[in-house]
């Protein structure tokens, strides 16, 4: 370093007010330099950061989602600090995945749980791990497009179901899920509907006649699992109902099916008021003539997993693949359900816009039961009840009663409500801003919309209601209402244990207004009577000890639990 080049820097640091001695000149200006190149480089790269998350927000090809994707496992981590991330970044979950997809075609799959969720407490077993490879493979052998799926459907639907026990079907057998109901009872079937295929060594195919493309990745590798449009019962099973000639209960009432007379499809209804003969299809007896059809087409609104342990075939089958039997949901859903890129995009950035800098988060779900006059009133008085008895949110008090200093450091709390009425959220939030909390938190309320009205099968709406399923999943507590698919899907596939809104009656709020489950498995609403043949009538919650009532839904509803 020249002697003019000391005396310019010199003069350059004398503008700042920095006064060096002749003496220790020399050595000030090498620090001041050091220390000026690492500045620069923290400058640049905060800005590449910044431009990672600008990305994020604004990328429309696949190439740019998984790029941003990438550099999300920093940033997410650096925000919500290593809580948040599986240790080491566990992205196939445990082995729920596999690896190998294309991963700019779906960038939730990766990216879903391990970087914006805490650590499962739930682990899949190795078996179920086991199993899932296996179904993987016979799905791709057996799967649309496939010979073995060709050769299965040439003589479907053509009317002659005399000799159809004599045709070739070949080596597969089917279980086609219709979609039916709203988007959190399509999730809860769907997935009732994939386990028992799993069990039963079917293909599950999915009715794509609805919006499922447009909201979730394909889940299997290397192969599809919608329906062909060219599927040759295409044009009926919409229509399909317990008029259908091939409906069990029906065939069943009318003694028109046995072991030796099998029919190429049958339809199951599985509903919420679905006739006892229905109900059969949980029966070992009925499985063995049922397991003889190539063909199954469910149509179901109810999460039947529950009753599925009633089967004493089915039973030691499900205990090695569950051994935490209350998180059947919370695997399969996070191993088949993973939203587009589209409906991705919306998570994360209402994630890091409104969720991510919060200290703790609170997920608040209100199901609308009634649009009577004085009924949100009564319903917002519950949540306060709830929340706050609970210590969940704080009570709020007048300013000269806040004991917080301004200047201390207060916590953060992240409130996100869903509902389809705006108005719980914004009388939340109303409260919190007019007043201080009586802890010195400082409580933000969301809601990411207020549709008013369900809109099932419109892209936009179900592709909203997804994301907010999945934010509510996101939250580190959550209150859900009784009786709602959408706060079961919610609650299960985030691992947490609710607490329960009870059912509102008549116009004043529930006493106590909600209870805090002990299980993180959905509820199956309106279940069969235990028993089949002679003791047929049996109360299906006190068969099994882990097969008990739903606490929102008693004598109406049963789930499964780990604590006895």
């Amino acid at each position: 370093m020249t002697d003019q080049t000391k005396v310019t820097m010199y003069h350059m640091f004398q503008n700042s007010g920095d006064v060096f001695r002749a003496s220790c000149l020399k050595t000030k200006i090498l620090m001041t330099v050091i220390f000026g190149g690492l500045l620069i480089g923290s400058v640049i790269l905060l800005s590449f950061s910044h431009n990672f998350n600008d990305q994020l927000l604004d990328a429309t090809s696949n190439d740019q989602l998984l790029d941003a994707a990438s550099n999300e496992e920093l940033l997410v981590a650096t925000i919500n600090g290593s809580s948040r991330s599986e240790t080491p970044h566990d992205k196939l979950l445990g082995g729920l995945l596999t690896a190998g997809f294309d991963e700019p075609t779906c960038v939730s799959r990766y990216y879903q749980s391990s970087l914006y969720r805490k650590p499962s407490p739930y682990k899949p077993s190795e078996y179920l791990v086991s199993k899932l490879r296996s179904y993987e493979k016979l799905h791709k052998r057996c799967g649309p497009g496939t010979e073995a799926y060709k050769e299965a459907t040439k003589n479907l639907g053509h009317g002659d179901e005399k000799n159809y026990a004599n045709k070739s079907v070949g080596e597969c057998k089917y279980a086609v899920w219709v979609a039916v109901y709203g988007l959190g009872n399509r999730i809860l079937t769907l997935t009732s509907v994939f386990l028992y295929a799993l069990l039963t060594e079917r293909v599950v195919l999915v009715d794509q006649s609805k919006d499922i493309s447009d909201l979730f990745c394909e889940p299997f590798p290397g192969t599809s699992w919608l329906l062909p449009n060219d599927f040759p019962l295409m044009k009926k099973i919409d229509g399909y109902g317990r008029g259908y000639s091939r409906c069990y209960g029906t065939m069943l009432n009318n003694h028109a099916i046995s072991v030796n007379s099998t029919p190429s499809h049958l339809y199951l209804d599985i509903l919420h008021d679905s006739r006892d003969e229905d109900k059969m299809f949980f029966c070992p007896k009925d499985q063995t003539m049922i397991d003889k059809v190539p063909w199954l087409v469910f149509k179901t609104n109810v999460y039947f997993v529950p009753s599925l342990w009633f089967s004493p075939t089915l039973r030691p089958e499900l205990m090695k693949l569950f051994p935490q039997k209350e998180a059947v949901f919370h695997h399969l859903a996070r191993y088949l359900f993973h939203p587009t890129n589209q409906v991705w995009g919306m998570i994360t950035r209402y994630y890091k816009a409104h969720l991510a800098r919060a200290d703790e988060t609170l997920g608040i779900q209100v199901r609308v039961f009634s649009d009577q006059a004085g009924y949100l009133q009564h319903v917002m008085d519950q949540i306060l009840s709830c929340t706050q008895r609970e210590k969940l949110l704080p009570q709020v008090v007048a300013q000269e009663e806040s004991k917080v200093n301004v200047s201390t450091n207060q916590k953060l709390k992240a409130v996100l409500v869903t509902s389809l009425d705006p108005e719980y959220a914004d009388r939340l939030k109303n409260m919190f801003w007019e007043q201080p909390s009586s802890t010195g938190e400082i409580i933000e309320v969301y809601q990411p919309s207020g549709e008013k009205f369900q809109q099932t099968d419109k892209k936009i709406h179900d592709q909203k209601a997804l994301a907010e399923m999945y934010l509510l999943s996101l939250t580190d507590k959550i209150v859900t209402s009784a009786r709602s698919t959408f706060g079961y899907v919610a609650h299960s596939l985030g691992g947490l244990k609710p607490w329960l809104l009870y059912q509102p009656k008549g116009f004043t709020a529930p006493d106590p207004p909600c209870i805090r489950s002990t299980s993180i498995d959905p509820c199956h609403l309106t279940p069969p009577s235990h028993g089949c043949d002679a003791d047929w009538g049996t109360y299906s919650g006190k068969v099994v000890p882990f097969v008990r009532e739903c606490e929102d839904r008693e004598h109406d509803g049963i789930k499964l639990f780990d604590e006895l």
